[in-house]
């Protein structure tokens, strides 16, 4: 019930934004990093509903969906890490007042559903863990797959389990390739793990390795749609919103 409550009081605000500034509903080109893609699968139909914008959504790594941005490739709404959005913001690429942080995320050890759960307790043991698989996969151009490969070479092992890494292209996610069997072992971000049935999550990676990344949105600054844009930034950061956020492995904010 309060859920509810928390729901119609966001989408009476976002909805009233919304139409302000428009006499019809607006489609919205949205960019978004794969991380947030569960949150939007259940936020976007409840927005487009509720307000009669349409939301076209195209999903990608944060560094590629940036580069195309600063190629010229048109949006709407942006959704990467804080320092991709900060940063076009000042290229002019997203407007310096409309954006916001939307989540944050930490990486996570996926192994196929049923597999028995290696030891990631510890630093040390989580090396113990990576030197002792078959198979390691990742997105190499996703956010966590850049990090884990400075990672690798900060622990030490990175030419010990060389030639068991299996770099992923964004098309075919870690989580995915431990459930099909490809890998053994998987890391990505948390949210990017939970929704695979055949893939489980051993947990996060430890205290003092983990990468904490911060998701944020921002408006395009030649939008055409900007309040509909700027509706559908409060929609994401609504209190209802964070619940689906935390259902999905994220932290809300």
């Amino acid at each position: 019930m309060r859920m509810r409550k928390l729901a119609a009081a966001w989408l009476s605000a976002a909805i009233a934004i919304g139409l302000a500034g428009s006499a019809q509903a607006a489609e919205l080109k949205v960019l978004s990093s794969n991380a947030i893609k569960t949150v939007l699968e259940e936020l976007v139909p409840q927005f487009e509903k509720a307000s009669e914008h349409k939301i076209a959504l195209t999903l990608g790594t944060a560094a590629e969906l940036k580069v195309a941005i600063e190629k010229g490739a048109p949006f709407d709404v942006a959704i990467g890490t804080a320092a991709g959005i900060d940063d076009l913001a000042k290229q002019g690429k997203v407007e310096a007042n409309a954006k916001a942080a939307l989540a944050r995320s930490g990486v996570g050890v996926a192994v196929k559903k049923g597999a028995p759960k290696p030891d990631i307790s510890t630093t040390e043991a989580f090396k113990k863990t990576l030197l002792d698989a078959k198979s390691i996969a990742f997105v190499e151009q996703g956010n966590s797959g850049i990090y884990l490969k400075t990672l690798f070479v900060r622990l030490g092992i990175a030419d010990q389990i060389k030639d068991k890494l299996k770099p992923l292209p964004a098309s075919n996610p870690a989580a995915h390739a431990v459930a099909n069997g490809e890998a053994e072992i998987g890391m990505t971000q948390i949210s990017e793990i939970l929704p695979y049935a055949g893939a489980e999550l051993v947990g996060p990676l430890p205290a003092d390795i983990q990468l904490t990344t911060v998701f944020s949105a921002g408006v395009a600054a030649d939008s055409k749609d900007a309040a509909a844009a700027k509706a559908f930034l409060a929609f994401l950061n609504s209190s209802a919103a964070g619940a689906v956020k935390k259902a999905k492995g994220l932290d809300p904010g």
